[in-house]
């Protein structure tokens, strides 16, 4: 049996019994490591510190941690994580539910100002979203654009389709769902009841009906069985009363963790270890899943590249399935929206009828037995009328063979235009989707490209004991030491360039200004484009502490401070790709404007000659430095190449700023065989941070 990595329904609901027994902590802090893991630090009055852990990649969990086993804090906290601390610090933790029966937790927390919650999905690729009081997302580490739903900032966030409930399923409905399988009973069990591999065998043993015993054979005693089983382990997960328990394989590998012992892993000869709270058994199991997954990790050298080739695959099929769908769906909304044109009378006196109807107080129930009795008597506008629905309402019109639900509230032309709108709004999906299947797709060929240059090189190497190895292959270490410290500069825009000299640039005008008085000394350069709106770019000559020191740059340093003030600069936002640059000495840098002039903040008169570089190319690099210190670096090509590890190259493009910042933290990711180390020096917000404001391409590699 593989090891679970992912919390089961059932999990979920003992989970939240347990939870919600710390309802009225306070939140410190939010941390967020790399893109899948959050964790909060809350204070319980009577317990103490808590710390909740919630992760949503290859691993999917949800639970309440041991300090020890708790990961270091990220040197530098990530947007996601600052604007979580804004909305939860001081909050009270108000509850968590679990979404009907699926695999998503809702975190709610309330405090004076505002309420938030936090929506994990524990299921897919995963996902976490922030929402305020409203429901509306603030931001998600993972935008969703699908047919079925959306969760995107600024949109309502949407849960996925219903789900039906196992545990809360009548023995009538549970022998209908039983009925509609063409199956064996176990797999039945899984399917239609919704409980999943595990839990549905768990059922047919407590039960003592045959998992095998084929559908059509199983009897209405064999449904009781089945029924008085689930109400069995309903009663498990509802009460609290749990007997949680890690199991484990001969090696004493973990396999399994469970809020109460199961008969299936106790016929399968697994040990077990018992635990007080369902809590602590989680943290203990993936505390030693992890340490396992390492240790494997280490024993392996290849990069499992059909499962990141099958993944990204799967993904594109679903992708191109909400494609599909987005078109005819549209349609389907415009040729309603033309069909209560066309039938325009009859749909008006359906929607004056009941609203007039509704103004004189008659309740929605008679309102639907008068249309009733006016479709028996032969009235076209009732006889058009399917379906009243009083809560939301609306009723449903039958216009040639095609219904149309409209809001009598509205008149035809809204109801119509609520159409027009809707169909839209679905375009609008298919365009995100269009290009979210773009990016995938492009993940995709990275890793077939991996993978053949991997065999390539596998092939062609020749094992020589008598040879020293050359150099440090990071990317294939399994663990990569973290070695880095805190400059001055990187406050700033900065880099190094290929001779050694540090380059610094604005962030905005208060940083232009600050450089400027506080950091540039005579023997520094001043570059800025000829563009209006670019950063204050220094080439220094010597550190902030060090004597003034003449220094004869050389061309290339030049050129490659150029490009950086060129990169950085509005261009890059406008979609150009070159522009000029100029250089000049700091004492032909001034405050001082002319006689009757005015200078912005943040700008600065030049006066005498000036050097020009002409058409330098808008690009830059971000990548990973391993040697001397870990970190993330980015700026011009040419600078970067000799400092990294691995980088990627960018151009003026499509991408918004946060979505290619992701999009290189998942490729850079992949390169190195430690994936926690790419995660704890370069997440997407410290990549961002080297990228230019505006959209960016991601050259191909």
């Amino acid at each position: 049996m593989d090891p679970k990595r992912e919390l089961t329904s059932v999990d979920l609901a003992a989970l939240v019994t347990e939870l919600n027994r710390y309802e009225g902590a306070k939140v410190d802090k939010a941390y967020l490591y790399g893109d899948d893991l959050l964790r909060l630090k809350m204070r319980d009055f009577d317990r103490g510190r808590l710390e909740l852990l919630l992760e949503v990649g290859d691993i999917k969990r949800a639970h309440l941690a041991a300090q020890e086993h708790v990961p270091d804090a990220p040197g530098r906290p990530p947007n996601f994580a600052m604007m979580l601390r804004n909305r939860l610090s001081g909050a009270d933790f108000a509850g968590v539910e679990q979404y009907e029966f699926d695999r998503i937790l809702t975190f709610s927390f309330e405090r004076g100002d505002e309420n938030t919650k936090i929506v994990v999905e524990l299921f897919g690729q995963g996902n976490i979203a922030i929402l305020d009081e409203t429901g509306d997302v603030v931001r998600s580490l993972e935008t969703v654009r699908l047919k079925s739903r959306t969760v995107a900032p600024g949109s309502q966030y949407e849960y996925p389709s219903s789900r039906l409930d196992p545990l809360t399923i009548s023995r009538d409905a549970l022998g209908r769902h039983m009925e509609q399988s063409d199956t064996d009973v176990v797999r039945t069990i899984a399917t239609q009841l919704n409980l999943g591999g595990l839990y549905a065998e768990e059922v047919c043993t407590r039960a003592g009906v045959d998992k095998t015993l084929d559908i059509a054979d199983a009897t209405d005693e064999d449904y009781d069985a089945i029924y008085d089983a689930i109400v069995e382990l309903r009663h498990q997960v509802r009460s609290g009363e749990f007997d949680p328990r890690i199991y484990l394989d001969d090696d004493e590998a973990v396999v399994d963790v469970t809020p109460f012992p199961l008969q299936e892993h106790q016929n399968e000869g697994y040990d077990e270890e018992a635990y007080d709270t369902f809590n602590e058994a989680l943290d203990e199991y993936f505390f030693r899943l992890d340490l396992t997954a390492d240790e494997q990790e280490a024993a392996s050298n290849r990069p499992d590249f059909e499962a990141q080739i099958a993944k990204q695959e799967r993904i594109i099929e679903q992708q191109e399935q909400a494609i599909e769908g987005f078109d005819e769906q549209a349609q389907e909304e415009r040729q309603r929206a033309e069909l209560l044109y066309a039938n325009y009378d009859l749909v008006d006196d359906v929607i004056s009828t009941v609203r007039g109807a509704r103004e004189q107080g008659v309740p929605w129930d008679d309102i639907a037995t008068k249309l009733e009795d006016g479709a028996e008597q032969g009235i076209p506008a009732a006889e058009a009328v399917t379906n009243v629905d009083g809560a939301n309402g609306t009723v449903t019109i039958a216009l040639d063979d095609t219904t149309v639900t409209v809001d009598v509230s509205m008149g035809v032309e809204k109801n119509a235009n609520r159409l027009y709108t809707e169909a839209k709004r679905i375009q609008e999906k298919k365009e995100g989707a269009l290009a979210a299947i773009e990016d995938t797709r492009e993940e995709l060929e990275a890793a077939k490209r991996r993978r053949d240059e991997w065999e390539a090189e596998d092939s062609d190497t020749d094992e020589t004991e008598d040879e020293e190895p050359e150099e440090t292959d990071w990317l294939s270490l399994s663990s990569v030491p973290v070695k880095s410290t805190e400059h001055w500069f990187e406050r700033f825009r900065w880099f190094h360039t290929s001779d050694g000299y540090l380059v610094v640039g604005g962030r905005n005008a208060d940083q232009n200004e600050e450089l400027v008085k506080k950091y540039m000394s005579k023997y520094d350069r001043f570059f800025h484009t000829q563009a209006h709106g670019g950063p204050v770019t220094l080439l220094k000559a010597t550190g902030p502490s060090e004597p003034a020191e003449k220094v004869d740059f050389s061309e290339e340093t030049l050129r490659e401070a150029a490009q950086f003030a060129v990169s950085y600069s509005s261009i890059w936002k406008e979609g150009r790709f070159a522009d000029d640059a100029y250089m000049v000495e700091p004492s032909q840098v001034s405050k001082t404007p002319e006689s009757g002039e005015y200078i912005e903040k943040g700008s600065f008169v030049i006066r005498g000659d000036r050097r020009y570089f002409d058409d330098i190319p808008a690009k830059v690099a971000v990548g990973i430095q391993c040697e001397d210190e870990t970190r993330v670096v980015g700026g011009p090509p040419s600078a970067i190449e000799t400092r990294t590890e691995t980088m990627l190259t960018l151009t003026p493009g499509q991408y918004a700023q946060n979505d290619a910042a992701k999009l290189c933290y998942r490729r850079l990711r992949e390169r190195f065989k430690d994936k926690s180390f790419v995660r704890k020096i370069a997440s997407p917000d410290q990549i961002q941070e080297f990228l230019p404001p505006g959209g960016s391409d991601i050259l191909d590699e």
